[in-house]
This record gives C-alpha cells, structure tokens and sequence, in this order.
C-alpha cells in the first residue's frame, strides 16, 4: 500500500521480458534506497512492483506480461523517460496523500496542459471503467501522485487535477505533453462501495418498485 507521495524519480530499463531494471540518481535517491530489500515493494509510475535484487543505485524487480500490457511501463522503457517512485507504506508513517493499492485500473491521456497564477491545470480523457470512480474533489492517483479531481465531465470521461508547483517540479508531471499515456488508479473507497450498493452498477434498475422495496417509498 501506498499514500501517492512521490518520493523520488527513476529511469526504466527491461531486462529481458520479465525483469526491469529501476535506477534511481536523482537527490532524492535515499529516501528510496535506504532499507530497501528483497521483496520490498515500490510503486513505480502507480504500479506496484516486488524488488528482486537490490543494486548499489536502484534495483531490479519482476514484471508480468498483464503488467507491461495494461500500464505504460513499457513506454517507460524509453531512455528519455522518468517514473515517479514511492516506496510502500510502513506501519506509523504519516498519510498525507489517500490509499494507494498501486494496481493501476487503466490508462488515461492528456488533454490540455494549463498553467495559471497558482498551479498547473491538466486535463486527461479516460475510458468509461474509470470515469464512474471519479467525483467532484475526489482524490485519483496519476502516475502513482495523489491527486484532487478539480473538475470532470462524465460523458465525455474527462477530469481536471490543479498541481502545485513543488508536486509539477519534483514528480514527472513536468515531463508531460500532450498525448501522453499516464497510469491512473481510482480510489479504493468508490470500488468498495460499488461492490457493496446492491445495483450499483446498474442505473436503469433505480425504479420505483425497487424503492418501495427497500424502504425509500
């Protein structure tokens, strides 16, 4: 489990079709190395993956097939690119973002890029399996950061986060353009009261007889 802080960057590098390697340069490279060990887990971009070596600057850990086809960890492989990294939750540690599971639900992808007085606006369009999560000040994790939906459209699946400028500065939110691919994951909260809201996913079936029924009428 993760809290959506990043804690520092990293550059992805496959070895092999089911090994990454992950290292980690920059500044903040302790916060992420210090006690790390085999079978640790980190969230790399939101997903969480299980160490299986520790190297003197990163460390390599095993990835599925599933994995590389249904997140952008495989456009990551890019040597330009970076990833966010978050090391898990321990027992005691502050949460300043929201649960982070780092199972990612889907891929979203930028719409707009906006920088105002304040913060940078980002827009992303989704698919519809992520946009019923989505509500007014809620929180979504865009590449494993902890985010607060600003603004959304839920026909068009569309949602706005407002990013203060030391989250833009220190996570890869900078590197993004337009287009780009971004790994979201919903809250965890919205899953499990869908599960637990009898025809929760069924509108339609919100009639009359069902709430006279339960008692609504």
């Amino acid at each position: 489990m993760f809290t959506g802080l990043v804690q520092a960057l990293g550059q992805v590098r496959a070895l092999g079709s089911d090994r990454l390697r992950v290292s980690c340069n920059d500044d903040n490279a302790s916060l992420i190395l210090t006690d790390l060990a085999l079978g640790d887990s980190v969230a790399v971009d939101g997903i969480c993956l299980t160490v299986m070596e520790v190297l003197p600057q990163g460390f390599i850990a095993a990835v599925s097939p599933e994995t590389l086809g249904r997140t952008t960890l495989a456009q990551s492989q890019r040597s330009d690119r970076f990833v966010n990294l978050e090391p898990s939750l321990r027992v005691g540690s502050k949460l300043g973002g929201h649960f982070v599971m780092g199972h990612i639900d889907g891929i979203g992808y930028v719409d707009a890029i906006e920088q105002t007085s304040t913060s940078w606006e980002i827009s992303f369009t989704t698919t519809s399996a992520i946009a019923r999560y989505i509500v007014p000040k809620g929180s979504i994790a865009v590449n494993g950061i902890s985010l607060t939906i600003a603004d959304y459209n839920h026909e068009r699946y569309w949602f706005k986060v407002a990013v203060i400028p030391l989250t833009y500065s220190e996570t890869n939110l900078s590197y993004l353009q337009l287009g780009d691919a971004v790994n979201l994951e919903a809250d965890i909260l919205g899953k499990y009261m869908e599960k637990l809201i009898p025809n929760s996913r069924h509108e339609n079936d919100l009639t009359p007889a069902f709430l006279a029924e339960n008692g609504y009428l």
